[in-house]
């Protein structure tokens, strides 16, 4: 049916109306929602820039795995085990105290531990963590972690800390770890900023403190939601950090347990070192004490305990020490003269008992003297006076010049705190350092280790070393670090005359095995195991002209702190050495009595790899010493927690 036009204009008029109203909709919608939107990105711009800062990410350290230290055969000398601590964040606490009270309703709170807590907040970042409570138990840890919505700020963790296994054995040498103080921060230029962690541990002193920045590793980081509260919300990524090398000490834990047993009672040190590869196998301090004390924190009653000692347990001895070494300097004197060509091996010098020189009488230990005497003899004697007369003819240049090639008087270079250089004098150094002239008297007392010359027992084992084998022996301390061998201390040659090193050996050969010897009382018996040694004995206090013509008091007479220091030191077996040994006993008395029964019974230690047999001790110290051995397998620690560990 054909449409009239008066339909056609009535159907345009109602597609107009309806194109009207939604036109007129949609214009609406878009005006609302364009009001809508300029309310929300003007109007609350503020609020909502809030609330995104209250669902926020943060950056977090992750701490690595400090490297283990093991002992030569793989035993566990410091070691990581879990510890359970809980955290808090002041930025995202809120109301610190009222935090902390709701906490303590929940676990137990150690007023100490809050009081160190909040003074390392005032002074730390706000987004860094601080430790409110160490060593928690697993009963405490959850209640914490059920609670966490009502604890803002606050997050229980699983950390690591330091144990170390063996106890007081290895103080000395491994050190200790502890908390990073302002001063360890002050004495870094750019300091990592794992060390700004509150109570993050570092080494502090031995090992410790001179391998930390292998020890430590590297951090980690991870990226963490966290909501107003500070809650943790969820992990975004992680990236691992490097757990810190592990390394194996050259030191034998089974000798150095033996050893320190064995200085035990006694304000004492020794060395035992391996003539071939130059590691210490033992390298001992006595007193001791128990470095775990430190890692958390010693109490004031402990720590005084150990600086009121008047036998100093904080210091190592073997290292840090250094004492006049006696007699057992006669080999540098010796070797110095028979280098330079200024005496032969059968010359003699006639001992009355003393020797004037420049007006002054030096005297002999022997008041009686020792008669005419040859280097052989006067080494087994240890007659002062021959080495008089030798300072005399080779003077102080060269007897210190051949000190410091037998490594006395330098210092060597190993990873232990305050490690000394000891002394070897010279013109030069008491004019600069006294402003005083050298005199002859001083080149003849430094002849019998005495005066000025100071060493320590670690350069005395040094020295004997070199005696021992002709090479430049160096001290190792590190064996291996992550399994990678480190350098061997066996050195080259010394450049020394053999017939002149073998006049040496053989004299300090008589001065254990000869019947007159000053130490025949500490011989080996064993034919293929005999050691060759020399004792000294050196003075700490002045004996005047009236005492010695009344008679010198005994050491034992003497208050404790007024007696001479005992000394020896030692190698074995005499025709292949392989350790070396040095033992001091401060104020022990006399080398021969005091010193050398300890050196030979470590050197045995040290041959046998445990107990030696009785049969190689002198029949008269088989009883004492068969009674020594079952007191000393008691004082072994207990065992590593993992048991033998391989490195």
């Amino acid at each position: 049916m054909r449409r009239t036009r008066a339909d056609t204009d009535a159907s345009h008029r109602k597609i107009s109306r309806r194109a009207a109203l939604l036109g007129g909709a949609q214009l609406l919608f878009i005006g609302g929602l364009a009001a809508r939107m300029r309310y929300l990105q003007v109007d609350q711009a503020d609020q909502f820039r809030l609330l995104a800062e209250e669902n926020r990410i943060n950056i977090r350290l992750i701490p690595p795995a400090r490297g283990e230290v093991f002992d030569r055969n793989g035993k566990r000398l410091a070691q990581n085990v879990p510890s359970y601590r809980i955290v808090l964040v002041r930025e995202d606490a809120g109301n610190i105290d009222d935090v902390l009270a709701r906490l303590g309703r929940l676990v137990t709170l150690d007023e100490d531990d809050i009081e160190r807590a909040l003074a390392e907040m005032k002074r730390s970042a706000p987004f860094l963590p601080v430790t409110v409570a160490e060593n928690v138990g697993w009963n405490d840890l959850s209640r914490v972690s059920v609670n966490a919505p009502a604890l803002p700020g606050i997050t229980p963790e699983v950390g690591l800390t330091r144990v170390y296994p063996q106890g007081s054995d290895f103080a000395h040498v491994l050190g200790y770890v502890g908390p990073v103080s302002d001063y360890d921060l002050s004495k870094l230029e750019d300091p990592d900023q794992l060390l700004r962690i509150p109570r993050f541990q570092i080494g502090k002193v031995g090992v410790e403190a001179k391998e930390e920045a292998r020890l430590r590793g590297k951090a980690g980081a991870k990226r963490v939601e966290v909501n107003a509260t500070g809650r943790v919300m969820r992990e975004l990524d992680r990236q691992e950090g490097h757990a810190g090398s592990d390394l194996q000490l050259t030191i034998d834990a089974d000798l150095q347990n033996y050893v320190q047993a064995r200085l035990d009672g006694e304000s004492a040190s020794a060395v035992v070192i391996d003539c071939e590869t130059g590691d210490l196998v033992a390298c001992s301090s006595a007193p001791t004490f128990d470095p775990n004390l430190f890692v958390r924190g010693i109490s004031v009653a402990d720590y005084r305990a150990l600086t009121d000692n008047k036998y100093r347990p904080l210091a190592n001895k073997s290292v840090q020490g250094t004492y006049p070494p006696g007699s057992t300097f006669k080999m540098m004197t010796a070797m110095a003269a028979l280098e330079e060509r200024l005496m032969r091996p059968d010359d003699t010098v006639y001992c009355p008992g003393h020797l004037e020189v420049s007006g002054r009488r030096f005297h002999c230990w022997k008041r009686a003297g020792h008669g005419w005497v040859d280097l052989q003899q006067s080494l087994k004697q240890s007659c002062d006076v021959y080495y008089y007369d030798l300072a005399l003819k080779v003077g102080i240049e060269k007897i210190s010049a051949m000190a410091e090639r037998f490594g006395l008087g330098i210092r060597h270079d190993l990873p232990m705190s305050a490690v000394a250089g000891g002394l070897a004098p010279t013109k030069d150094w008491k004019a600069a350092t006294y402003g005083e002239p050298w005199v002859i008297g001083d080149t003849v007392n430094s002849s019998i280790g005495q005066g000025f010359t100071l060493t320590s027992p670690l350069q005395l084992a040094v020295m004997t070393a070199r005696l021992a084998t002709g090479r430049a022996v160096t001290p190792r301390l590190i064996k291996s670090i992550d399994g990678v061998e480190q350098p061997s201390g066996a050195g080259e040659s010394l450049g020394m005359n053999e017939n002149n090193l073998r006049k040496m050996r053989r004299g300090m050969f008589d001065v254990v095995n000869d019947r007159r010897g000053t130490a025949y009382g500490s011989r080996i018996i064993s034919e293929t195991l005999r050691m060759a040694g020399k004792t000294g004995t050196s003075q700490v206090r002045n004996i005047t002209a009236a005492e010695r013509r009344a008679g010198v008091i005994r050491n034992s007479d003497l208050p404790w702190e007024r007696r001479d220091h005992a000394l020896f030191v030692n190698f074995a077996p005499f025709d292949a050495p392989k350790y070396a040994v040095s033992v001091v006993v401060e104020h022990g008395g006399g080398g021969s009595s005091a010193a050398a029964p300890v050196a030979r019974d470590i050197t045995l230690q040290a041959l046998f790899g445990g107990a030696p047999p009785l049969e190689v001790y002198p029949p008269k110290d088989r009883d004492r010493v068969a009674e020594q051995q079952d007191r000393l397998r008691n004082t072994r620690p207990q065992a590593d927690v993992d048991g033998k560990d391989q490195a």
